[in-house]
């Protein structure tokens, strides 16, 4: 009865745990190739939002960047308004940066 028990309590875990990571990998992933428009850090700066025109649609693009590395390059102007920058995030509202790099040059 108990090897019943564990056996069914353990499918149902590895059923849940499954669903969640195909729930995960599901999530869209938007690509981007166009200059920046406009930078905006926040004032805790640990975030910032990018607004880049697709170069493809014309479009502006919001996108939020939190990663430590790119928010450094933001405030030693290694990346600036105007740079071209090739972006690939996850359309999750706030469309959050996955990778957010130059295309041109190191």
């Amino acid at each position: 009865m108990k090897t019943k028990f564990s056996t069914l309590i353990v499918t149902a875990v590895l059923g849940l745990s499954g669903a969640a990571f195909t729930a995960n990998a599901l999530a869209e992933e938007g690509k981007l190739v166009g200059p920046i428009t406009k930078i905006t850090l926040a004032a805790d700066g640990k975030s910032a939002t990018a607004v880049l025109k697709d170069s493809k649609a014309g479009a502006p693009v919001t996108i939020t960047i939190t990663d430590d590395l790119t928010l450094d390059k933001f405030k030693d102007k290694r990346i600036v308004e105007g740079d071209e920058i090739r972006a690939r995030f996850e359309k999750d509202g706030k469309n959050t940066s996955k990778s957010f790099k130059k295309t041109a040059g190191c």
